[in-house]
């Protein structure tokens, strides 16, 4: 589960007097297994919300909790377990120039302590599904666009996380390679993985009706999948 309350976030520590919250005093609760859109417009805090949920900031006012673990108060050692359990798919992919497909892939579950035997397994099975056998050894450069986004999608699943945060994980797929990637995600969220996706595509949000988390100016609102468009502020 994840659950916020009265959370606000700036992005300055230095002006908070100054400084209007980029998320100001939200409320939120995702049941575990859930799957949910994130939308706003750009600087709308649809990132920084994600980083919130990934551990990367802390809020500046208020409580986060993920997975049962409440944030502020949990020790350094249990954020970086939790963070294992997390899944994310940044825009802007993050991956290591001087490592290969494989070994961007594999650098979370090792650092975890999996047996490298159970790493190749998973990783092959993840490559196949997206189509990078053959660009197992090739490093980020040598990749197209779209190819690099599938290598940071199959970073965040090979851990088999409770929660998968993804930022615009479709913008650089083609169409077809779109839709799979969502049905993944649903087959995810259905097998009990929570599901988080910002998206500003509209086609995929009426293709696959699920509850929106949607942004604008610091606030938040629920819209259920069947009234796209209503929903209560909080």
């Amino acid at each position: 589960m994840i659950r916020f309350r009265k959370v606000s976030h700036r992005h300055s520590r230095n002006r908070k007097a100054l400084e209007r919250p980029v998320l100001d005093k939200i409320d939120l609760t995702i049941p575990q297994g859930a799957f949910y859109w994130l939308t706003g417009p750009s600087g709308a805090g649809k990132s920084t919300l994600l980083s919130l949920m990934h551990l990367e900031v802390l809020p500046d006012e208020g409580q986060v909790e993920i997975l049962g673990v409440d944030v502020a108060s949990a020790k350094r050692r249990q954020r970086s377990l939790l963070r294992q359990r997390i899944g994310f798919i940044p825009q802007d992919l993050r991956l290591l120039s001087e490592l290969d497909v494989f070994d961007n892939i594999a650098l979370p579950p090792r650092l975890s302590g999996t047996g490298a035997e159970t790493i190749d397994l998973e990783i092959r099975s993840i490559l196949e599904w997206l189509g990078l056998s053959h660009k197992k050894h090739a490093r980020p450069e040598e990749l197209s666009g779209g190819e690099r986004q599938r290598v940071a999608i199959a970073r965040a699943l090979v851990m088999r996380p409770a929660l998968l945060l993804a930022d615009e994980p479709t913008n650089a797929l083609a169409e077809r390679q779109g839709w799979q990637l969502v049905d993944a995600l649903q087959a995810l969220s259905r097998a009990g993985t929570t599901v988080i996706v910002a998206t500003h595509n509209e086609a995929l949000m009426r293709a696959a009706p699920y509850p929106a988390i949607a942004l604008e100016n610091g606030r938040l609102t629920v819209v259920a999948p069947a009234a796209q468009g209503e929903g209560e502020t909080q």
